[in-house]
């Protein structure tokens, strides 16, 4: 498994808008964003932050992705 660097909330969003998701609302400190086939993904928004690892894995796991895939696209 690949290692999962820390990661601030708008750097998850960023790296989720290469894959299609789109930012629908922020609601106090959580983005929801939607992808075209359904899927919704909530990514907490705390400045400056890092999300920690079980909950970025969930969010990597909600949004249909592989730890590797997701890794891929923070480069």
């Amino acid at each position: 498994m690949s290692h999962l660097p820390s990661l601030k909330g708008k750097q998850v969003i960023k790296a989720l808008n290469k894959t299609g998701f789109v930012e629908r609302r922020t609601t106090g400190s959580h983005c929801v964003l939607r992808h075209q086939n359904g899927k919704i993904v909530v990514v907490p928004l705390h400045g400056s932050k890092d999300i920690k690892r079980g909950t970025l894995f969930n969010i990597i796991k909600q949004a249909g992705l592989k730890v590797e895939e997701f890794v891929e696209l923070l480069k």
